[in-house]
């Protein structure tokens, strides 16, 4: 059953993520567009939708009974880049109001924000802020 600390951990890791996911959202967008101002809608977009999505993701598999380990690690992040590029492809797609541009956005974020994702998921395991308690495995 969740602790009132593991809230604070996943509000706080949500608020992190979507930081990091943000800049690279904006970066992406603007060099796919050529425009600068289309990269801001898109990426502030996303603060709203993905808070929102990142959240939930978090909820879902806090209550996931799998062992901490890499691979939940990794399968955390497969499944939060299908939803995640789909909010940005169809984010892209309005603001940009061309359907390729949103596929073209989406499919580069694939890359950027798996690795990205892996490797927060990875800093925020090494801290034990809004955890009661710990396993002192490590991980295989």
């Amino acid at each position: 059953m969740a602790t009132d600390s593991s809230y604070k951990r996943h509000i706080a890791k949500t608020v992190t993520w979507r930081a990091v996911g943000t800049v690279d959202t904006i970066i992406i967008s603007w060099i796919i567009t050529g425009n600068p101002f289309t990269g801001l809608k898109i990426g502030f977009t996303e603060v709203i939708t993905k808070m929102v999505l990142y959240y939930l993701h978090e909820r879902v598999w806090f209550r996931i009974s799998m062992p901490e380990s890499r691979k939940r690690h990794l399968l955390k992040t497969v499944s939060w880049r299908m939803i995640g590029t789909l909010d940005t492809m169809l984010l892209a797609w309005l603001i940009s109001g061309n359907a390729l541009t949103g596929v073209k956005i989406g499919l580069v974020e694939v890359v950027t924000k798996m690795a990205l994702y892996y490797l927060h998921e990875r800093a925020w395991y090494k801290t034990n802020y809004g955890l009661n308690r710990r396993s002192n495995k490590e991980f295989k």
